[in-house]
């Protein structure tokens, strides 16, 4: 938001204090007349003596200090009649990130802290306390054989947290069930569309740039995912893929025995597969990270800055705002700016003292 102010329609809410304004204007005009006979007696003084070497005179001496003094009144005075101006506001559409995380089983692979699942779930915490959640907006979908959308694109923080409160831990996926061995991608991209259709048909259509942040290890991924990814590239949201996991991989674990018996299970393998996300980043219009190479705060921050900067505008908003507190800062630093030029200590002394009271006066009255 860029606020501009329009000084044509400042206005005074008490315009009675205004006729004080004539005080400093006289002071002002006595000034000016002090000054000039200052100058004149410097020039008059400097050709009737007679000295070895040429001596200086100040342009305005102490004359400086009040000055500004009489500036600083006039600005309290003008902060007294409280004015108020038109600020027109340019308002910046916001974001919404749509989240398809990956839940399959390779996500249980525990070749990073915890286990890929739960450092996923850690990123996605950091991502939520970095966006604004005032024009900003969340969605989720999980996926593995199947897709599952947990959170519609929302506003509201405390939706979001508590997911990740909930499932922080474990995938909601289960080991013994098959729909959790497989990484279906297309299918989780399909839902995050369809998460973005349900709230145009519910709210219409946003002025948000959109974005996919999909966060997975790549691993055994199967569906027609250039199909989904036309149909992302079509209406413009790009995809931001995150993957978690390490090239020395880990073993899956298996499900809980069957009671009825059976052969053991294989053992099966999980690396993470960069190339492939990689290929899906670079083919979705964004950009491929890594999790544990960059800071998580640095990889949110870069998804929030590049999604916005493809934000649109939501308009302009005019309101009437308050500035007499620029009036009493402006007075203020003017009061300081003149102490400065005082060389004699006991004026600068009853000056500091007459300035205090002052500004015990002016707290009072605001």
């Amino acid at each position: 938001m860029i606020p501009r102010v329009d000084f044509t329609t400042v206005r005074f809410e008490e315009p009675q204090f205004l006729w004080l304004l004539l005080a400093p204007a006289v002071l002002l005009a006595l000034w000016f007349w002090q000054a000039a006979r200052r100058r004149g007696d410097a020039h008059r003084y400097a050709h009737r003596r007679t000295l070895p070497v040429r001596q200086r005179f100040g342009m305005f001496g102490g004359l400086l200090f009040w000055f500004c003094l009489i500036l600083a009144t006039a600005s309290a005075i003008l902060a007294l009649a409280r004015p108020h101006a038109r600020i027109s506001i340019v308002r910046t559409a916001g974001i919404d990130l749509v989240i398809l995380q990956d839940g399959s089983t390779s996500m249980r692979v525990t070749d990073v802290a915890g286990n890929r699942w739960q450092r996923s779930m850690r990123f996605l915490r950091q991502l939520g306390e970095a966006i604004s959640w005032k024009d900003d907006r969340l969605a989720m979908a999980l996926f593995a054989r199947i897709a599952t959308p947990q959170v519609r694109l929302t506003k509201d923080p405390n939706t979001y947290f508590f997911f990740l409160d909930h499932l922080s831990d474990e995938s909601p996926f289960r080991l013994e069930d098959d729909t959790s061995w497989d990484t279906n991608m297309e299918l989780g991209i399909y839902w995050g569309l369809k998460l973005i259709d349900k709230d145009e048909e519910i709210h219409g259509k946003s002025p948000n740039a959109k974005a996919f942040v999909l966060i997975s290890d790549g691993q055994s991924w199967s569906g027609e995912v250039e199909k989904s990814l036309e149909r992302v590239r079509a209406k413009g949201i790009p995809i931001f893929a995150i993957g978690v996991g390490t090239s020395g991989g880990g073993v899956i674990p298996n499900p809980p025995p069957n009671p009825a018996g059976g052969p053991p299970l294989p053992i099966v393998f999980s690396v993470l597969d960069r190339s492939s996300l990689s290929v899906i980043a670079t083919a979705g219009g964004g950009r491929y990270f890594e999790l544990d190479r960059e800071e998580d705060r640095d990889i949110a921050n870069t998804i929030i800055d590049l999604t916005r900067r493809r934000s649109g505008g939501r308009g302009v908003e005019q309101s009437f705002e308050d500035r007499y507190r620029e009036f009493l800062m402006e007075a203020a630093g003017l009061v300081v700016l003149g102490v400065l030029f005082l060389r004699d200590q006991s004026a600068l002394a009853l000056q500091l003292a007459a300035g205090t009271a002052v500004l015990i006066l002016i707290a009072r009255l605001v």
